[in-house]
């Protein structure tokens, strides 16, 4: 009996099920397919973020819609694996075909889309840990779950994904230890390690490292009251912050560095009783620098930071304004690296893909989207070096929709 001939189809699927099968970080955040999409790479997509409720005092009522806001993402990430075959690679059974070149195809570009949704790592202000010092116990993972109870953070569908350092680490202490059961055989069943102070807790090699900016100078806030309202905060709850004191001409901060400002401290985002406001907690709120900066001839440079300087209202941020000349510090070593291990609730983060077009010179190829995931194959022959070659190609955008469900544990 002859072998079955395998199909574009059969590829498709395969290759749509060992993607979901070995991505780890894509699958703990939250997931659209844009099915509708009809533009390029570089184009934006709109998607409803999920619903946020903001508790309000007294008997009064202050209505809120119930909607599902939007945000945008950008579809940038385009991403293929390419190989040569042979007609008779195709009499294979769909599993050894699997095994041969859709798994390993599939792990590659299930890598690349984990490692993009770790670099959104840099849009999260709120950190715990020590710089330099690698998460190895039960206490380092509930000190990441302490900070996104202090910042409200529901307890369902939280994860933690670190990296192989911290990961083995945290299984060789024996709270831990006791609570480990046995993995599966996929990427992601093998990433897994347990279920660890209301975390889902993973590691992976995709965990991403942060470069500390020079911190050049001592800086300080030039000009006092810099605080916005959340109505005139910019982009993503932005906002820009006037500095000076660096030194002059130096590339001092990266995209990504961690401040704190003497004076401003972090405050619970549930309202506190009657007119007291919220709650302020007992550490000074953290910052995430948007943008690189470089400062000026003069020591100057203005920051864009998130979160944004909110004084009160419901989305109250921090305690008070800062004052002229309060002293900014900068988290970590100079020009020292970091691994930026993440905890976070599902919708701290989102993974859009959409549909690519199906080339209308190509006869062998296929489709197939499922669960937030969307795979293309096309075979085509090269008439310059006399050989088929079939393609696997995914288009996707990442984004941090909701920073503020996500917290940083440095190693």
């Amino acid at each position: 009996m002859p072998n079955t001939i395998v199909t574009p189809s059969m590829i498709a699927k395969e290759a749509l099920m060992q993607l979901e099968n070995n991505v780890v970080m894509a699958r703990q955040v939250h997931r659209e397919y844009k099915k509708e999409f009809t533009g390029g790479q570089g184009d934006t997509v709109s998607i409803r973020k999920p619903v946020k409720f903001i508790a309000v005092d007294g008997a009064t009522r202050s209505n809120q819609d119930v909607e599902e806001k939007t945000t945008t993402i950008t579809v940038d990430q385009r991403k293929n694996v390419s190989w040569n075959f042979s007609s008779a690679d195709l009499t294979l059974s769909i599993e050894e075909y699997s095994e041969r070149y859709i798994k390993p195809a599939a792990i590659t570009i299930a890598n690349t889309i984990d490692r993009a949704l770790h670099g959104l790592y840099n849009r999260v202000w709120n950190s715990v840990g020590t710089p330099g010092t690698t998460p190895a116990s039960f206490a380092s993972i509930a000190s990441a779950a302490q900070r996104l109870d202090e910042m409200a953070v529901g307890s369902d569908n939280r994860s933690m994904i670190l990296n192989p350092d911290a990961g083995y680490s945290v299984i060789g202490d024996k709270l831990t230890l006791d609570s480990i059961g046995s993995t599966g055989r996929t990427a992601y069943e093998d990433a897994a390690i347990s279920r660890i102070a209301k975390f889902d807790v993973f590691a992976t090699q995709n965990v991403q490292n942060h470069t500390v900016g020079t911190k050049a100078g001592a800086p300080l806030v030039n000009g006092a009251n810099q605080n916005v309202t959340y109505a005139n905060a910019t982009g993503d709850n932005t906002q820009t912050l006037v500095t000076d004191n660096w030194t002059a001409n130096s590339a001092v901060l990266k995209a990504g560095d961690i401040i704190t400002i003497a004076g401003v401290y972090a405050v619970n985002p549930v309202p506190g009783e009657g007119s007291t406001g919220k709650t302020v907690m007992s550490y000074l709120q953290q910052f995430t620098v948007i943008n690189d900066v470089t400062a000026d001839g003069t020591g100057n440079a203005t920051l864009t930071i998130s979160p944004a300087i909110i004084t009160s209202g419901p989305y109250q941020t921090v305690s008070a304004a800062p004052g002229d000349n309060a002293a900014i510090t900068v988290l970590g070593t100079a020009s020292t690296d970091y691994p930026q291990n993440l905890a976070f609730h599902k919708n701290a983060f989102a993974l859009v893909t959409v549909p690519l077009e199906m080339p209308d010179g190509a006869s062998f190829k296929a489709r197939e989207s499922a669960n937030g995931f969307s795979v293309r194959i096309v075979k085509d022959y090269d008439i310059d070096n006399d050989v088929d070659i079939i393609r696997m190609d995914v288009l996707y955008g990442v984004k941090a929709i909701y920073p503020d469900l996500a917290a940083r544990l440095w190693g």
